[in-house]
């Protein structure tokens, strides 16, 4: 029942719009009078074929992409991309720029490592505790790309606007900002997200690949890690996600009708965001973590005056019904995650009751 439901901050698995859980909900016996659930469909019937392609078509209007894009789903989620990326398209002498910006653009440039890829760091936060985004990058002529993570969900930092790379094509890993606001699609070579953040459930990544990267890219590869395969079978190679694919259809379908779109999603989200970190910054009880030209619209990282009151503050949390507000392991302190199915009335509730808390634990 909804009246048991929480209101959910976990970074990922994330809170989905209430809507969708009920779209699921109403068709899960009997999928658009198939006499089966999602689950049960064949991947290779009309029935999915409508499924994929919607989400498909949708994540293009989304975004606003050309035919010079392809929309592929890739299971393994962004940590496989992470090897594939290196793996399709460096060879030989290329190189590929890599800007670090914590946890997550760390593990990426490992895999390049592993792999023995010629790849560059240009720019890293490292020094101050990857508490900021670096500007002023010195990116490298002619590298075949340059790789960013454009929100790190860890320490609550987000590119507010993406570099000029002289050209060089984008990659980035948006798993936790994907479709959270307008983006100039003539930047990127590729994007890509795990959809557990905040797109859909887990099992499932989401690739949007310009085609003249593609062109390019390694042959010589297993056929599930070459991005050819998905493209050139519409991501049915083997089977795919369906329950993933389709729940993220659902999403998109949900930001594109009940939201109104990438701007009116964008919107959304900066007043979202705004009310948290103004009631932070209205006191002195509550500090975040992020440099306040850097800090993400999706995760809210933020310390309270010891730890001990952390720890408390988490369980009374939890206990009044707001879920998923500690801290990643790595760095402890609280996080509010507040992706786009984050709603005001889950924001009003969180900031009530941070204010009722540092009252009495002044």
């Amino acid at each position: 029942m909804t009246d048991q439901r929480i209101f959910n901050f976990n970074a990922g698995p994330a809170a989905l719009p209430l809507q969708v859980l009920e779209d699921i909900q109403s068709s899960f016996l009997n999928f658009n009078g198939s006499g089966m659930s999602i689950t049960e469909i064949s991947h290779r019937s009309s029935y999915f074929d409508e499924v994929i392609n919607d989400a498909i078509a949708r994540a293009k209007r989304l975004l606003k992409l050309d035919d010079r894009f392809h929309v592929l789903f890739v299971q393994g989620g962004a940590s496989l991309q992470f090897a594939m990326i290196p793996m399709n398209f460096l060879s030989g002498d290329d190189i590929a720029d890599y800007v670090n910006t914590g946890t997550w653009s760390t593990k990426a440039i490992k895999e390049a490592q592993i792999q023995q890829k010629n790849h560059r760091v240009v720019a890293s936060s490292e020094d101050r505790d990857f508490s900021y985004i670096p500007t002023d990058i010195p990116f490298s002529k002619g590298a075949k790309y340059v790789h960013l993570t454009s929100n790190n969900t860890i320490k609550g930092t987000q590119f507010q606007e993406f570099p000029d790379t002289n050209g060089v094509p984008i990659v980035c890993d948006m798993s936790s900002d994907i479709f959270s606001r307008p983006l100039d699609m003539d930047k990127f070579g590729m994007i890509y997200a795990g959809a557990q953040k905040n797109l859909g459930p887990s099992g499932t990544c989401m690739v949007i690949l310009r085609k003249d990267l593609l062109e390019g890219a390694n042959a010589d590869l297993p056929s599930m890690l070459t991005y050819d395969t998905y493209a050139a079978k519409n991501s049915m190679y083997n089977t795919p996600p369906c329950f993933g694919i389709y729940t993220i259809d659902l999403v998109l379908k949900w930001i594109e009708e009940q939201m109104g779109g990438l701007a009116q999603m964008e919107a959304y989200n900066i007043k979202k965001a705004g009310l948290l970190y103004d009631f932070i910054e209205a006191g002195s009880f509550y500090r975040t973590t992020a440099q306040a030209d850097s800090r993400s619209l999706m995760n809210v990282t933020f310390r309270l005056p010891s730890e001990d009151l952390e720890k408390l503050f988490v369980a009374q949390a939890t206990a009044s019904g707001l879920g998923g507000l500690k801290g990643h392991r790595s760095v402890g302190g609280c996080r509010a995650s507040i992706y786009n199915a984050a709603t005001m009335e889950s924001i009003t509730a969180l900031v009530q009751f941070m204010e009722s808390f540092a009252k009495e634990n002044k």
